[in-house]
């Protein structure tokens, strides 16, 4: 039953601010007891998909899930996207972040690790990855943010980035991850991202994480 409600709220079915049914039309929809529905229920609102009014029911979330366009860069602005920078150093490359440069598990590499948020709400968190080789004594290595984005001073640097590929899962947050993203018990989307120069170069290696319950991704890409 959660399974199907969430659905269709995810669908635009269930339209924010809609009060959903009784729970006595819920138990003959879906041919289960009060108590299976109550329980259904309490899963959606601990997943932040509906909300209870005292003494009027049980509401649809206020808000259609933000549909994030999939860029490099988004430009702060007022009332838009805006970045905090959390971390900045040299740190040992995890496996993953190695593979996508092609280098050994451990090499050192540049990290700079930002809470992005749109309207105030934190909506991911980034760790991005840089080769120590082109990132050093550059403001990639500076503790401040970067006018245009990291990949304005790679592309001055003379290594443009020319196409990303995006490895796309979900999984359980870290509890840092619940802090910052204030995140109720639902998954997170994890994309693992790298991003390429001249001759596929690799020159940057990001994951970015957002809670999946009110982000959607939005890709557009030539057929």
């Amino acid at each position: 039953m959660a399974a199907e409600v969430r659905a269709r709220i995810m669908a635009g079915d269930l339209a924010p601010g809609t009060q959903l049914p009784s729970t006595a039309h819920l138990v003959a929809e879906f041919g289960v007891s009060n108590t299976t529905v109550q329980k259904a229920l309490a899963v959606l609102k601990a997943e932040g998909y509906l909300s209870s009014r005292q003494g009027k029911g049980v509401y649809v979330r206020d808000r259609q899930p933000f549909r994030v366009e999939v860029g490099a860069y988004f430009a702060p602005a007022p009332g838009g996207y805006s970045y905090e920078l959390l971390e900045v150093g040299e740190v040992p490359a995890p496996s993953a972040v190695a593979a996508g440069f092609g280098i050994a598990d451990g090499d050192r590499v540049l990290l700079r690790r930002r809470l992005l948020r749109h309207g105030g709400r934190p909506v991911e968190v980034e760790w991005s990855y840089y080769p120590l080789e082109l990132a050093s004594g550059t403001e990639l290595a500076g503790s401040q943010r970067i006018p245009g984005g990291a990949h304005r001073v790679l592309a001055d640097l003379g290594y443009d980035v020319l196409h990303f590929a995006d490895a796309v899962s979900s999984r359980m947050p870290t509890s840092e991850e619940v802090d910052l993203l204030v995140l109720p018990e639902v998954p997170v989307i994890r994309q693992f991202r790298v991003a390429y120069s001249h001759d596929d170069r690799p020159v940057e290696v990001s994951v970015l994480v957002k809670g999946s319950h009110l982000y959607e991704l939005v890709y557009r890409m030539p057929a």
